[in-house]
Parts: C-alpha cells; sequence; structure tokens
C-alpha cells in the first residue's frame, strides 16, 4: 500500500484528492462506518479500549489511498484532543498524534525510496535542512557516549520520527498559502473545541487560579501545555484575519477567536505564554525594521554576561531561596508579587534545576550526559541551599529549559548547532521578508516566523520540542521558512532568465 501511495506522489509531490465519492468511495465510507461501530461496541463490551484503535488504522489506510496530505492534515486536527496513554511497562505514547506520525514517517520514507530520481534536491541542500540534519545526527552521536544509552536511543528514535514527519513530509505538503489555509483550520477548530471545554469547566470555579491546573484533562497535562500551543497558535489566527475579507463570516470569527484566545491565555495564568507573545511582536518590529540580527547578538550576549557575573565566585548561590517563604501560592496577584521576590515555587525549583544543570555541564562539557537523561542524573549535582518543597519531583519533570537541557545532554557542540540553526533561521527570515513583493506571502512568512519566535521564548523556561503540543510547530515554522526561501530563488532566477 505504501509503495502504491508512494508512486502515486510522483506526479505531484503529493497526490490530489478524488472529487467527488465514486462507487468505491461509497464502499470504503460504508466500510469505515461499519468497522467504527463495531470497534467501539466490543470496546465497551469487552473493557478493551485499545480496540478503539482499529478505526483509527482504517482510516489512515482509507486517506493514504485517497491523497496522503489528508492524513497529515489529519494528523493536526488531532494535536489538540491528543492525550497521554501509559502502559503497564513504564512506557507511554501521545494517542493518536505519535501513531500518525510513526506512520507517515514510513510513509514518507517509502515515497523517498521509490522516486529518487523524480525528487529536487533543492530543499534537502537548503542550509536550513542541513542545520538541522546535522543536530539531529549529533544528538545520535550523543547517545554513544550517554549515561543510559537505552533511554538516548529512545529520545533519538522520538527526535527522527518528529524531524521526518514535521519537517521533510511537512515540507512536501505546505508550499502555498491554500496549503496553510487548511492545515490552521484543521488545527484551530479543534483547539477552540477544548478552550471552549476549559474555560466552561472554569467558568464553574469563577475562573479563579487555584483550581486553574485541573481543567485540562484528557486534552493537556497542565496549564502549561494549554498556554503554550494557544500562544504559538496566536500568530496565524492574527494573520488569517488579514487575509479574509473584511465582515465576511470568517474574518468575524477570527477577530472573535483572536479576542477569545487571548482571554483565555490570560485565564490560563501562565506567565511565559504571555511574555513570549510580547517578545513576538518586538521580533515582528525588529523583521520589519531590519535589526534582528542586533537584537539576537544582543539579547544573547545580555544573557551570557548574565551567566557570567553570575557564575564569578559563585555569586549565584545569593539567589537561593529561603525554603519557608517559597510556596505554592492560591492567588494569582501574590504569585506575580513572589516571582519579583523570588519566592515562587515554581520559578525557584525551576533554578534549583538550572544550578544542577550547569554543575553536570562542567563535568561533561563536550557530549553531555546524552539525551533524556537530565533527570537520571541531575539530583547528585543539586546545591541544597536552591532546594523547594517540590524538589522530590516526583512527576520526574525535566530541567525546564530545552536550551539548558541541550547544553546538559548533548554538550557545548549540540547546543551551538542548535543556537545556530535559530539564528540562521530569524536572519533568513528578515531577508525573505524583504525579498517577497506580494502581501499575503509576507503574511503566510510571518505566521510561521511570529509562531517560532514564541516558541524560542517558551524554550527559555520549558522543554517542549519533542511534545505534540509544541514540536510539531516548531518544525512547522522552519519550513515555512525554508519553503518561503526557495520561492524566493526561484523568483530571482526566473526574473534573471527572462532578462537575459
Amino acid at each position: 500500500m505504501l509503495t502504491g501511495t508512494a508512486n502515486c506522489m510522483a506526479n505531484d509531490v503529493l497526490p490530489q484528492a478524488v472529487p467527488g465519492l465514486t462507487r468505491q468511495n461509497k464502499i470504503l465510507f460504508t466500510t469505515l462506518g461499519v468497522v467504527t461501530i463495531l470497534s467501539v461496541l466490543l470496546a465497551v463490551g469487552l473493557d478493551k479500549l485499545w480496540i478503539l484503535v482499529i478505526p483509527f488504522i482504517v482510516l489512515t489506510v482509507y486517506a493514504s489511498i485517497i491523497d496522503l496530505r489528508l492524513v497529515f492534515f489529519l494528523l493536526f486536527a488531532t494535536i489538540p484532543f491528543s492525550t497521554e496513554v501509559s502502559f503497564k511497562n513504564g512506557l507511554a505514547t501521545d494517542f493518536p498524534v505519535e501513531f500518525f506520525v510513526i506512520y507517515l514517517m514510513f510513509a514518507y520514507l517509502a515515497y523517498l525510496l521509490s522516486n529518487v530520481k523524480n525528487i529536487s534536491s533543492r530543499f534537502f541542500r537548503h542550509p536550513l535542512t542541513l542545520l538541522l540534519i546535522f543536530h539531529t545526527l549529533w544528538i545520535g552521536v550523543t547517545c554513544l557516549h550517554s549515561y543510559n544509552i537505552v533511554v538516548s536511543f529512545k529520545f533519538f528514535l522520538a527526535k527522527i520520527w518528529y524531524v521526518v514527519t514535521f519537517y521533510f513530509l511537512a515540507g512536501m505538503v505546505i508550499k502555498h498559502l491554500k496549503d496553510l489555509r487548511i492545515l490552521f483550520w484543521c488545527v484551530f477548530i479543534p483547539t477552540f473545541i477544548t478552550v471552549c471545554i476549559v474555560l466552561f469547566r472554569h467558568a464553574e470555579f469563577n475562573f479563579d487560579f487555584k483550581h486553574v491546573n485541573h481543567l485540562f484533562y484528557p486534552f493537556y497535562r497542565n496549564h502549561v501545555d494549554y498556554a503554550c500551543l494557544l500562544a504559538l497558535l496566536f500568530p496565524y489566527i492574527f494573520y488569517h484575519t488579514l487575509w479574509y475579507q473584511k465582515w465576511s463570516n470568517k474574518w468575524l470569527f477570527l477577530v472573535f477567536s483572536l479576542v477569545f484566545i487571548f482571554v483565555a491565555i490570560y485565564l490560563s495564568y501562565t506567565r511565559a505564554a504571555i511574555l513570549a507573545l510580547v517578545i513576538a511582536a518586538f521580533a515582528l518590529y525588529a523583521i520589519k525594521y531590519r535589526f534582528i540580527k542586533p537584537a539576537m547578538i544582543l539579547a544573547f550576549g545580555l544573557l551570557i554576561g548574565l551567566i557570567l557575573y553570575l557564575g564569578k565566585n559563585n555569586k549565584y548561590l545569593g539567589l537561593a531561596p529561603d525554603y519557608n517563604k517559597t510556596i505554592t501560592h492560591q492567588n494569582y496577584e501574590d504569585l506575580l508579587e513572589a516571582t519579583y521576590k523570588l519566592e515562587d515555587i515554581s520559578t525557584m525549583e525551576r533554578v534549583y534545576r538550572w544550578v544542577a544543570g550547569f554543575q553536570m555541564f562542567n563535568r561533561e562539557p563536550w557530549f553531555g550526559f546524552g539525551p533524556g537523561n537530565f533527570y537520571f542524573n541531575y539530583k547528585s549535582y543539586t546545591v541544597s541551599s536552591f532546594q523547594t518543597y517540590v524538589s522530590r519531583n516526583p512527576e520526574k519533570s525535566g530541567i525546564h529549559s530545552y536550551y539548558l537541557m541541550t547544553l546538559v545532554e548533548q554538550g557545548i557542540v549540540g547546543l551551538s548547532v542548535f543556537m545556530l540553526l535559530i539564528f540562521y533561521a530569524l536572519a533568513k527570515a528578515e531577508v525573505v521578508y524583504h525579498s517577497l513583493k506580494d502581501r499575503e506571502s509576507r503574511f503566510f512568512l510571518l505566521s510561521g516566523v511570529m509562531s517560532f519566535v514564541v516558541i524560542l521564548s517558551l524554550l527559555l523556561i520549558n522543554d517542549m520540542v519533542e511534545t505534540d503540543k509544541v514540536g510539531p510547530f516548531f518544525f512547522l515554522s522552519l519550513v515555512i521558512i525554508t519553503n518561503m526561501d526557495l520561492k524566493v530563488q526561484e523568483e530571482k532566477s526566473s526574473a534573471k532568465s527572462e532578462s537575459e
């Protein structure tokens, strides 16, 4: 089936959807319906929930026959509804997202093997693609030096299927504005539904801060996951309002949604999400007025300067919290005040782990401890004066900074390549923006770039690139920048040929 699909894709990158319902399609739809009903009855009757996977398999196979892009769009439609499923052996998966990701990875690889001669190498030769490949390969290298090879290998595999599906396959699917519009509606409508559910639940508690973490099951792990997804989608919503005619039904809905989603972000009481939107707004002006490079250099320089300052003569020890005052707050205003005073338990627990992270980096500066190995090793490197009430970490969470996690687990080479990828992407985005002639193409680019900046901002205090709610959009942003750059190059080449 995969080979047949791959051959079909050769004509136009991916096959076009078959219009209308043929007799064959009607039979397939009927079969799918029967299978779905029987699966639900069996799952309930036998108390075997895994049987519910069967309709997803049938649907995926059917969509692949019609148009593999349908599966890709279906994947994004499931992201807001995806839930973590744990097994008795300790393994866990994000269902159904990871199911679709793995399937699409193999489908894409089958296509590549079947159509090597028909594939343009321009996307693969792009500097962003090469940097991403090198970054992924370095993760594989650090697995060999890992303190726990099994854990690192699992991380590496997850990284591969994320990169293959959300970057390489997405690079073939999301080439034009119409593709992004389809993708946007596929992910936004389900997200909007989950927001309505969350806010309805929250209204029962008068939207208070105390109950905010009890609202999100089964769609989101916590209020951070929820707010991060809404924040990274915010630029897409904003630019979609500019793509539709004023006062049209879609325009009115999107304008309402823009306000609605911002209110939802605020009521999530997630400080990082609001700050990320502010940083994205600043980045927008930096790109428009051509100072994104100085802005990045300044930001990076200030960060390095702060780290060096705190490290000199162990000045960081002065930031150690008062154990008895660093508590969980039941009021949002109290939380904001505590954050300023370094008495917020969430913030200071992060500092506790960051201090351990720098100690770990000093131990393994070049190759790191291995992907996924921070949690299993960090407690031996903690500084007791930074300990908080929640330092036992029963939820087994990580370092809460993707940049520092990369440094600790992949060494200085891993972080350097990752930072080079980011710097190049943003610098290239600025160049591409000013090279694009039409308004819609610029909006297409900026929607991805601003979402990218939101994610980069969130990664300062979260480690979410390999999660189902954030990771797909990180790679999607890179795809948008890459493909828009290739479009500019193509336009320049055509113009040069015409002039000659």
